[in-house]
């Protein structure tokens, strides 16, 4: 089977569908059944991962779509890995060769090179890769990635537009404390422990489903790795990692997308193989707020639902995320009266509310705090922009219950976390179209 071939037609495809324009005509009234799929969140870390072992690593319900995990995996291509895709979700990860250390890349970046620079010092001892991207959300610096691979005993350093890590000996288990309960910089202490000489500990780690994701994998390819709840986890690093087969947990961001939209449209959706589990607090805001929710033997089951105003703060799992803020700020444009929203961690993130006003959305920005007055809908379709991935998929959803036509610009970005959007609001319904 030529990977190569196999892979360039689904990218050359996927590039002919994901168009810079999103057109959606509303008001619409969303039914129908949708699958989630593989959580990109937790498929992009599992990519970064498979760099520290040449054995084989397949995974399962794999989102082969989405646009940055086509970018990771062209990363791994030219770091020397191969790839074959068995099934449209199912991905095969080998390595012939030993991988390059040094990731030349002058594609779009992503923010989970920082992960595989962790990986490659991990495996190799040194590593360089281009300096961070993916969405502009305020202020997202990466020294917490630099402190944890000194802590381990490499030498970090810029030059020009990459970062570099070198530990001459390998890493070494250390203590890590963290600030903050930043998810990259938990992911990269435990990819990074996992061949580290000795213990580490990561204090004050983020532990939310995508990191357990991450855990479970690692813990397959043969990784010793132990979680104490929210207070640490102690990895004990070994000499090699082996292959494994895994299974992507489900998109539970796609899962609130959906659900919000079926509350918005007054429609009736049933989610299949919903995360209940990981979106518990989630849940109980919006059922308190309107939305009617019944669970089904595996599936989560939305009948419209009256949308009231919401008073949330994003924080780390167990609590509300902050890629969920802007999907709830397009439910508090759908309810009545004033809505508070407060992110602590990105609060640069309100810029997507200018383009939800465009179309109608009475805003304002104080402080850290974002507050909509809703007026039971009265949206009016405009030409709009997408400024990040989720503020795409807000845009979407103003869209579907504004009146007249929506025209969202650099709509590529909805692309980057979310398989066959358009497709799956076509099934549910709802009249949209890329261009």
């Amino acid at each position: 089977m030529d990977f190569g071939n196999i892979l360039l037609q689904q990218r050359l495809k996927m590039f002919d569908e994901m168009r810079e324009t999103l057109r959606l005509s509303g008001p619409q009234k969303l039914s129908g059944e949708v699958n989630l799929a593989g959580a990109k969140n937790s498929a992009l870390r599992l990519l970064a991962a498979s760099i520290l072992t040449s054995d084989q690593i397949i995974l399962k319900n794999y989102p082969s779509q989405l646009s940055d995990a086509q970018i990771h995996v062209d990363m791994l291509h030219a770091l020397g890995k191969k790839t074959v895709l068995l099934s449209g979700d199912e991905i095969c990860i080998t390595e012939s060769e030993g991988l390059k250390t040094q990731l030349q890349w002058e594609g779009r970046s992503i923010r989970n090179t920082l992960l595989i620079l962790g990986a490659l010092t991990a495996r190799y001892g040194q590593g360089s890769v281009p300096l961070p991207g993916g969405c502009k959300l305020g202020e997202r610096k990466y020294d917490l990635h630099v402190m944890l691979l000194e802590r381990m005993g490499a030498k970090v350093w810029e030059e020009g537009d990459y970062l570099y890590a070198e530990a001459t000996d390998g890493l070494i288990g250390a203590d890590i404390y963290l600030p903050l309960r930043s998810t990259g910089a938990t992911e990269n202490a435990i990819l990074a422990g996992t061949l580290a000489k000795g213990i580490s500990r990561i204090w004050n780690p983020h532990i939310r489903p995508e990191i357990l994701d991450l855990i479970a994998l690692l813990k397959s390819m043969g990784a010793k790795i132990q979680v104490f709840g929210q207070e640490h986890i102690e990895i004990t690093g070994v000499e090699g990692l082996h292959g494994a087969e895994h299974q992507v947990i489900a998109d539970n961001m796609e899962a609130i997308t959906w659900l919000a939209a079926a509350s918005i449209t007054n429609g009736d959706i049933e989610i299949n193989a919903f995360p209940y589990r990981d979106l518990e607090v989630v849940l109980a805001h919006l059922r308190s707020a309107g939305a009617r929710l019944y669970q089904g033997d595996d599936s989560l089951i939305v009948c419209g639902g009256d949308c009231y105003p919401i008073e949330i703060s994003t924080g780390p799992h167990p609590g509300i995320n902050s890629d969920v803020q802007p999907i709830l700020a397009a439910w508090a444009a759908r309810a009545r009266g004033e809505s508070k929203i407060i992110d602590l961690r990105f609060p640069g993130r309100y810029a997507y509310a200018e383009e939800m006003a465009r179309m109608g959305v009475k805003y304002e920005v104080v402080g850290d705090m974002l507050k909509i007055q809703g007026k039971g809908g009265g949206l009016h379709g405009a030409e709009v922009r997408a400024l990040d991935l989720r503020a795409g998929a807000a845009l979407a959803l103003c869209g579907l219950m504004a009146e007249g036509e929506t025209i969202i610009h650099d709509a590529w970005q909805i692309s980057r976390g979310y398989v066959n959007f358009a497709e799956k609001l076509k099934s549910l319904g709802a009249i949209v179209s890329y261009e």
